[in-house]
């Protein structure tokens, strides 16, 4: 890859070259393709708009994550102000670079959304901001262009497959005994995860970077990659896991009055905002301590998302189970006509 990413630093240097007026708009802009955003957005979803729509793209979220985590892990890419002092790093990252995970996630958020609403308007409002992303990669220094094209490439092939297996997939899932269905979650999250410790460990052991990265590479970038997949495999755990014992007792409706909707999103938010940021600044104990505290820590965060906050609506009748709707607090349920 060396070949080519030599190559390819010329794209970030144009980039670069628009001018530095533009490090601002850019830094702003990127952040729509960060989880910072849209696992809150996908939250409001859930909880306060479109329940089904809010569902799978947590879990379109979370999964990507993990595949994002896993690749990133296989193939210790580097990023562009890694390999070339003259690309500025206008934006610092301490995981490896393919593929891009900005641009993965917003593919599969903003796409998740455009599905959701089932227009022409907005898949092409979705495309339009995952470009915006993917520009913001390049000018920022942060990624090569094959790692956004890698990034496109990821999140269209898991937006593509959810929408199209989603309705047999969640059959099959849902004629799983519930402890089954955890035990499968549990599989899908950790072994991933646990796989691309074994491939670090055989194919990268002792990894250092190479003396043809001339740029500043962050310490233990490895290691720390590595608990990146983690975190993503205690999330989409939890995810699964929640939304299946959320399945398991009636389901959830995000229908309600306005007041009711918005007062969802701020108690769910005033939960998951303080955890996820705790899981991100959790202290280092080393090796397997670390993989195994970030992912159950993140599995805890989604869990909330997940479950407990929708559970928590229901039974203070801010929320009602499919079937029924609720007009506010304290109102009580109806079957709806």
């Amino acid at each position: 890859m060396g070949a080519v990413w030599n190559t390819e630093v010329g794209v970030n240097l144009w980039f670069q070259a628009l001018g530095q007026w533009l490090r601002v708009p850019m830094e702003v802009l990127t952040v729509l393709g960060s989880q910072l955003l849209l696992v809150p957005l996908l939250c409001l979803v859930f909880w306060s708009v479109d329940a089904r729509t809010g569902a799978r793209g947590l879990v379109l979220l979370t999964g990507s994550a993990l595949v994002n985590g896993v690749l990133k892990v296989a193939f210790h890419g580097a990023r562009p102000y890694w390999l070339d002092t003259r690309v500025r790093p206008m934006s610092e990252e301490s995981s490896f670079g393919i593929p891009s995970g900005h641009v993965q996630t917003s593919v599969v958020a903003w796409g998740n959304l455009a599905a959701g609403r089932a227009r022409p308007w907005a898949w092409w409002a979705a495309a339009i901001l995952v470009a915006v992303v993917a520009v913001t990669r390049l000018y920022l220094g942060v990624h090569f262009l094959s790692d956004v094209l890698a990034g496109l490439a990821a999140g269209g092939l898991l937006l593509w497959a959810a929408l199209r297996y989603e309705g047999a997939a969640v059959r099959r899932w849902r004629r799983r005994p519930l402890g089954a269905q955890i035990g499968l979650a549990f599989a899908l999250a950790a072994v991933p995860a646990a796989l691309a410790a074994a491939w670090q460990r055989l194919v990268f052991p002792g990894w250092a970077p190479p003396p043809q990265w001339a740029g500043p590479v962050p310490p233990d970038v490895a290691q720390h990659s590595l608990l990146t997949a983690f975190t993503a495999g205690g999330g989409l755990f939890g995810v699964l896991a929640g939304l299946s014992v959320l399945a398991a007792r009636g389901w959830y409706s995000a229908a309600g009055t306005t007041r009711a909707r918005a007062a969802r999103f701020v108690i769910g938010i005033a939960v998951l905002l303080p955890l996820f940021i705790a899981v991100e600044h959790l202290p280092h104990m080393g090796g397997a301590i670390d993989a195994a505290a970030r992912f159950a820590g993140a599995a805890a965060v989604a869990l909330w998302g997940a479950l407990g906050a929708p559970e928590l609506f229901v039974r203070t009748g801010l929320a009602g189970r499919p079937g029924t709707e609720r007009g506010g607090p304290g109102t009580p349920a109806r079957p709806l006509p």
